[in-house]
């Protein structure tokens, strides 16, 4: 896994997307720190997955520009809903793909690869899941296979579209893990997300709204303005939303009332 990359920073400027005459994203200027976590939050149809895919260089700008400081290319991972539920494929060899960004399609692993792969399948439990096939798996195991082979690319960037989407508590427990383990190697995380707890664990939170940033900041700065100024604090949120200790003038509910007010 990667070391601290000093450069791993996204320069977004001025990003304008268009499918057909359509807008997705309008003159969006924001920065995304390195080696820190950035959520992206905001309603359906407010740009996220557009925006990750501009960063991802899967998605081609109007205008504008993004400029990525990190070496190589970013790893990007996709919902699991687009992957193909018949692909003949076993967990293991999912996770290896993320491999060929040093090795190059259907290349044998080295050594390396294979210890790379055995470790991020361990780090989101799925090591007992090697040689079971992709498609027979449960939807959050199968995202846990999709983050694996993310974070097996190795890349100084790792971009996920909604990981945690409809998962149960293990999933989304076993993704918020590794993800906070990449951000600790240095790596630096770009997520979106509609849940709270997965937002404030971020260090950085862009919110869109039809295709405009119309915030930027910590996340619980964020919701503080979104809710008239009252306190949030970050080590007052957990699962769901729910408030556990000392979060000032604001105790769960009121985080919760602000974060259900952006969507």
């Amino acid at each position: 896994m990667p070391h601290r990359h000093a450069n791993a920073e996204v320069a977004i400027h001025d990003l304008t997307v268009r499918y057909g005459r359509h807008e997705v994203l309008r003159g969006l200027t924001a920065r995304v720190p390195a080696s820190a976590a950035t959520a992206v939050v905001g309603p359906n149809g407010s740009g996220k997955s557009t925006l990750l895919g501009a960063i991802a260089g899967v998605v081609t700008p109007a205008s504008g520009s993004v400029a990525r400081h990190g070496t190589g290319r970013p790893a990007f991972v996709v919902q699991r809903s687009t992957v193909a539920d018949a692909l003949p494929i076993t967990v293991r060899q999912t996770v290896a793909m993320g491999r060929w960004a040093h090795r190059g399609p259907w290349r044998r692993l080295t050594r390396k690869d294979r210890s790379v792969v055995e470790d991020t399948m361990a780090r989101l439990g799925i090591l007992d899941l090697a040689e079971r096939q992709l498609g027979a798996l449960s939807g959050g195991q199968r995202q846990r296979a999709l983050v694996a082979q993310g974070l097996a690319q190795e890349s100084d960037l790792l971009l996920l579209d909604e990981p945690a989407a409809g998962l149960d508590m293990t999933a989304r427990r076993h993704i918020a893990e590794a993800l906070a383990d990449a951000t600790a190697r240095g790596v630096t995380v770009v997520h979106a997300t509609h849940h709270l707890d997965d937002a404030m664990r971020a260090e950085h939170c862009l919110l869109l709204r039809e295709g405009l940033l119309v915030a930027e900041g910590s996340p619980a700065g964020i919701l503080r303005n979104r809710h008239g100024g009252c306190h949030v604090s970050v080590h007052a949120i957990k699962d769901g939303g729910e408030a556990v200790g000392d979060a000032g003038e604001a105790i769960g509910g009121l985080a919760k009332d602000a974060w259900d007010a952006i969507f």
